[in-house]
């Protein structure tokens, strides 16, 4: 007599769970899997009923795994790498690391840093589809918290329980003016003299914005100390506006290296302002990272981003 495979040794569904677990969305995983939404919950409820425990909660209009469902994933994960492992090593074909990969980022790490990043990430995992939009710090950390992306790239912190902080880079700030500007011929500037000298700022929730404000008043100012002739939400504006004339801007150094090298803006250092950041990437601690996400963490790692220096 043949021996029956024992049914209660299997867990069923696990890439359907994972799925809706990642996204903290059944209707999203339907449409991932190309599957309805009934049948996600069927699986869903499939499996809770093997393991006898609840394995999501609802909250917000969106699901968050149990105490139950966070174990079970990760335990599903080492199951679903040791299938690919497996076919891997049976057949001799490497299986395509596919899926979608969901970020924001603030201006200076979405305009400067990723494309560089995606475009080596993308020759390691071709097949992995990215989707990024730039936005603000506070606006990329709302994004994270509300489940619209995965991973956010932020130039500032925020006190907020929900989200966990990554060191990503640092970044330099300089104040930059155009070449012939009565500053032009210095190194270096005071607080005071770019007091009398109209600025343009970034608009407020930027990362950069805050870290200005913040170092200007450790310096013992503020901003109704200047005139403000701008405020913009793109760096790129701010330097066009620069080279127009119509004041100099606090910049981060990753912003400018093309106008530097090509001698248009001068980075100058003002030498009572700490105006340095870090640059983080953030995510919800309250949802588990689809496999592309923890690819590219783990990408990061061992790619570290260099500082740029004030001087090209």
């Amino acid at each position: 007599m043949d021996a029956k495979e024992p049914e209660d040794l299997q867990l069923p569904y696990l890439v359907t769970f994972s799925k809706a677990a990642e996204l903290s969305n059944f209707s999203g995983a339907a449409k991932a899997l190309r599957l309805s939404q009934a049948a996600v919950s069927q699986r869903i409820q499939a499996l809770e009923k093997t393991l006898g425990k609840s394995l999501f909660k609802r909250q917000g209009g969106r699901v968050l795994l149990t105490g139950a469902g966070q174990k079970l994933y990760e335990y599903a994960q080492r199951i679903l790498e040791l299938h690919r492992e497996t076919r891997r090593e049976v057949t001799g074909h490497e299986t395509p690391l596919t899926g979608e990969l969901l970020l924001g980022a603030s201006s200076v790490p979405g305009e400067y840093l990723l494309p560089a990043l995606l475009s080596i990430f993308g020759q390691k995992y071709p097949h992995i589809r990215v989707r990024a939009s730039v936005t603000d710090s506070m606006s990329v950390m709302a994004q994270v918290e509300r489940g619209e992306v995965s991973l956010g790239l932020v130039g500032k912190k925020a006190e907020n329980p929900h989200l966990e902080f990554r060191y990503l880079a640092s970044d330099k700030m300089a104040l930059v003016v155009p070449a012939g500007h009565a500053l032009s011929k210095r190194k270096k500037v005071s607080v005071k003299q770019l007091s009398s000298h109209a600025i343009i700022l970034r608009e407020g929730g930027s990362g950069l914005r805050d870290c200005f404000e913040k170092s200007l008043v450790r310096a013992g100012w503020s901003l109704t100390d200047f005139s403000v002739a701008l405020e913009l939400g793109s760096n790129e504006g701010i330097k066009e506006a620069v080279l127009r004339g119509v004041g100099v801007a606090i910049l981060s150094t990753y912003a400018v290296q093309k106008e530097l090298r090509a001698g248009t803006l001068l980075a100058l250092e003002v030498s009572d302002l700490r105006c340095d950041r870090d640059m983080f990437i953030v995510q919800d601690k309250r949802r588990v990272l689809p496999f592309p996400a923890r690819l590219l963490l783990n990408f990061l790692e061992s790619h570290p981003i260099p500082s740029i220096p004030l001087s090209p």
